[in-house]
């Protein structure tokens, strides 16, 4: 039997966090799956303990100790939060919170990131990200790994016009994404997943972003090795 893990995932109704979560229930690797979030993710399993909270009560529960790893894949769009303020209390104030307490109990900290991120991008999204990155990394945790995907694919819950547009574009484009361009080639949600799944489970304790070109190898790798096992 491998080494089982318990981890907590945040942004489980997302496409990406609701990939993973699937991709973790799977894996003989994890016993148990806390997930945080705001609204029910509806999944029932033996290894799944869910809490909705609203992340400012974060001492009350008893599992901090527990775990080995946070995934954090929660986001939300401009559109979806309504102002400035609604975004950053999501997309900042959710896992710089959530940093504090992996900190306190030597949590690995996985943050789901984007392609771009930078504090002195003229970008809000960007812009937030870059400070959320920034935030997380100085937050006193021994094992950090930023993910920054590019665009996503794969089938969201809610019709987005703005990235379905941005999507089609780069779909059309992916043949030219090669090279050095390869960081800009869109990504499955899936492939981001394994990478994070992957990633945890090499045991590696060092703190690094991981950019799209790598995430779109490690992927591969286990795509490779998945196949090979059959």
């Amino acid at each position: 039997m491998p080494a089982t893990h318990k981890a907590i995932l945040v942004g489980a109704r997302g496409l990406t966090g609701r990939i993973l979560l699937q991709k973790l229930l799977d894996d003989p690797h994890f016993e148990k799956i806390y997930i945080l979030g705001r609204k029910s993710a509806g999944v029932k399993h033996p290894k799944v303990v869910e809490h909705i909270t609203q992340f400012n009560d974060l001492d009350r529960f008893s599992f901090w100790p527990e775990c080995d790893v946070l995934f954090c894949c929660i986001g939300t769009t401009m559109a979806k939060a309504g102002s400035k303020e609604a975004f950053r209390k999501v997309d900042f104030d959710i896992p710089v919170n959530l940093a504090r307490y992996c900190a306190l109990f030597n949590i690995d900290f996985y943050l789901m990131s984007s392609l771009g991120a930078d504090v002195n991008s003229q970008n809000f999204y960007l812009k937030i990200k870059g400070e959320t990155e920034k935030a997380v990394l100085n937050a006193g945790i021994s094992t950090v790994k930023i993910f920054r995907p590019a665009v996503l694919l794969g089938k969201r819950k809610e019709i987005r016009p703005g990235e379905e547009a941005g999507r089609l574009f780069l779909k059309l484009l992916k043949p030219f994404l090669r090279g050095r361009f390869r960081r800009y080639m869109p990504v499955n949600a899936s492939s981001v997943a394994d990478a994070m799944i992957a990633t945890f489970l090499s045991g590696d304790k060092s703190t690094e972003v991981i950019e799209n070109d790598r995430i779109l190898s490690l992927s591969e790798k286990v795509s490779k090795n998945l196949d090979s096992a059959r």
